[in-house]
């Protein structure tokens, strides 16, 4: 393992200054830098903003492409099949204790109807309370 590390920490270190050396200016060639005027400053601006945007655009639809596949290959069937096993136990609770449920939600109904003239009256109150100059 060690001699792998070596190997590749001097291929990188021959390799590294070799692609240097591509980047000097021929004889012929126009420099990279940035706009020297305002109006090149304008054009460098709106070239970045008509390209990012498409950039940003198409690595979303991609990525969104990606995990379509991969749910509709894998994630949706595994899940798929785990429901179809353990749906009907699910279904059969549910109807045990629809009746149970139901009645319950009667008399939360009941307590709340029971509960929000006094809430309400305690928060007048409170805002009366709140505004009372002494």
């Amino acid at each position: 393992m060690p001699n792998k590390i070596l190997l590749a920490v001097l291929l990188i270190g021959i390799l590294l200054p070799t692609f240097c050396i591509g980047q000097t200016l021929l004889p012929n060639s126009r420099t990279v830098g940035p706009p020297q005027t305002m109006e090149g400053v304008k054009t460098v601006f709106w070239k970045a903003l008509k390209f990012f945007p498409e950039i940003i655009i198409k690595v979303a639809k991609d990525t969104f492409d990606w995990l379509k596949g991969i749910w509709n290959t894998y994630i949706y069937p595994f899940l798929h099949g785990i429901w179809t096993k353990i749906g009907p136990i699910f279904g059969q609770e549910v109807q045990r204790r629809k009746p149970i449920i139901k009645q319950e939600m009667k008399q939360q109904t009941q307590e709340m109807k029971n509960e929000v003239p006094l809430i309400s009256q305690s928060l007048w109150q409170k805002i009366k309370d709140f505004f009372k100059f002494k």
